[in-house]
């Protein structure tokens, strides 16, 4: 028997024997509660998927938040397009703080901007939960604070301080269309939080409610201009953050 073939006895041993990698929705199968989120609503996803020309296998999502009307929406796309197209709604059944983004550690305050998802708890506190990213850059920048706290989710039980919360029904579906989107390859699923609806009638009505509060009408003008460019592409955002704080679009 010559080199090359105990070098391809080898190599077929070696292939033999090597566990099969494991996905992301295969990994999160191994909790129960995850289990039960699939038992209950995969048939429904996967149906609203179909509807919208969208694939299980190849779904990528972005949501997007809005704090004054209590509403979180999901927007879709299969991976390969270029434009996505909102699939869902729901209703956001708590909340805590007012309008304005979060600047410190316990003041009770939901963030406002350009967020992604940056964990998933599939055995939360709150039934299931999915972890933001903030403090980001341009919270860091942007606050004076010693202490900007964390563990801001999106997550069940239906209560809250600083969070999103969602009753375990809807955390079910929402927690799902992410893990699809992850096992897909987004390792980065867009979270845009608004402080409202930013349309030209709303942030003028808003303008004018808020005009003695300078620094936060220039937080919020800046967010709109990520807000009209979304509204008008139907695009992930491509977000970077300037010395100051500010988004750039």
């Amino acid at each position: 028997m010559n080199l090359k073939s105990v070098l391809i006895i080898i190599l077929q041993a070696v292939c033999f024997t090597l566990p099969a990698q494991t996905t992301f929705l295969q990994q999160q199968k191994s909790y129960s509660r995850v289990r039960t989120a699939i038992a209950e609503k995969e048939k429904a996803v996967k149906e609203n998927l179909r509807k919208n020309r969208l694939t299980p296998d190849s779904v990528h999502i972005l949501i997007t938040v809005f704090k004054s009307e209590k509403q979180l929406e999901i927007y879709a796309k299969n991976k390969t397009d270029s434009t996505c197209s909102k699939i869902a709604s729901y209703n956001i059944c708590r909340s805590s703080g007012k309008l304005g983004p979060k600047r410190k550690e316990g003041d009770g305050q939901v963030p406002e901007g350009f967020y992604h998802i940056d964990r998933f708890n599939p055995f939360s506190n709150f039934y299931l939960s999915l972890g933001i990213n903030y403090p980001n850059l341009s919270d860091r920048k942007k606050s004076h604070a010693e202490k900007l706290g964390g563990d801001i989710f999106i997550h069940g039980s239906c209560v809250t301080i600083g969070c999103l919360p969602m009753t375990d029904n809807v955390i079910k579906e929402i927690y799902l269309y992410a893990v699809l989107a992850r096992n897909n390859g987004q390792s980065k699923i867009p979270v845009y939080i608004f402080p409202f609806r930013m349309t030209d009638v709303n942030f003028n009505a808003y303008q004018q409610k808020y005009k003695a509060n300078e620094e936060l009408i220039a937080f919020w003008t800046n967010l709109k201009t990520g807000y009209d460019k979304f509204e008008k592409e139907k695009r992930t955002l491509n977000v970077s953050v300037n010395k100051n704080g500010d988004y750039v679009f």
